[in-house]
């Protein structure tokens, strides 16, 4: 299927690895002109070549912590005149209210919360002069499924459902599209070192981890390609109908 993004110019945060890469190679595959950025240059540029050599599309790459001031302004500056933002840069520690402190809650909130939306802000800022443009929230099924465990992550994930609804409800009226996606478990890198070490706890063996997702939908998590795909579909004139929704990729887990 042709999602009519040939020549669109993207922005992937958190693009180096797991599903932001995922959704990078979707979207070069289609033709766009993507540019990666997360904090490790090193990897940035591996992940770049990689993506071209594979989609024969242009993938250019930036190295920025979009927790500190300022990031989100030069960001924006050196990617330029974007059609489409997926702000997935961030990963929010596990832990109770006792158990995570105040600097380990602001700084995972810098990154994630208040970098999507200090990104978003500067982005839509330009997208709304050109009456166009989609920005694509990679959330969190964790801000659907409280879990006091998980609890600076389902709080922040809940804050940025909130603001993916509030703005995409309104965006329309400056031709603009917002929305999200909300992942369950995907077995990325971060996911299979979590649960190798659980594994060796539980199991007495690191290597049996895939014995944990039994009890998941389907007994396995998601795949990372499966989200960049829905995202890909998501924000292509295909789905010009959708904004200020968001939606969940769990196998159906929210719902039990």
């Amino acid at each position: 299927m042709d999602l009519e993004l040939n020549g669109k110019r993207v922005l992937v945060t958190g693009g180096s690895k797991g599903i932001g890469r995922a959704i990078a190679e979707v979207l070069a595959a289609e033709g766009c002109r993507v540019m990666i950025a997360s904090r490790d240059a090193k990897t940035l540029e591996a992940t770049a070549n990689e993506i071209e050599t594979k989609t024969s599309s242009e993938v250019t790459w930036k190295a920025m912590d979009l927790a500190r001031r300022g990031a989100p302004e030069a960001l924006a500056a050196a990617a330029g005149d974007l059609d489409i933002l997926v702000n997935n840069a961030g990963a929010i520690p596990g832990g109770d209210l006792i158990g995570v402190d105040e600097e380990t809650w602001r700084q995972a909130w810098d990154l994630k919360v208040f970098g999507y939306i200090n990104l978003t802000r500067v982005v839509y800022a330009k997208m709304k002069l050109k009456r166009s443009g989609v920005i694509l929230n990679i959330i969190g099924a964790a801000g659907e499924r409280m879990n006091s465990a998980y609890i600076a992550g389902s709080t922040g994930n809940a804050a940025l459902m909130a603001f993916t609804r509030a703005l995409g409800g309104s965006s329309h009226a400056d031709g603009i599209r917002v929305l999200g996606i909300n992942p369950g478990p995907v077995e990325t890198e971060r996911l299979v070192t979590l649960n190798r070490k659980l594994a060796e706890t539980k199991l007495g063996d690191a290597n049996r981890y895939r014995e944990l997702y039994q009890s998941m939908p389907f007994g396995r998590p998601g795949r990372p390609e499966e989200v960049a795909h829905a995202a890909g579909f998501l924000v292509s004139p295909l789905s010009g109908y959708t904004s200020g929704c968001i939606v969940t990729i769990d196998g159906g887990k929210t719902n039990q």
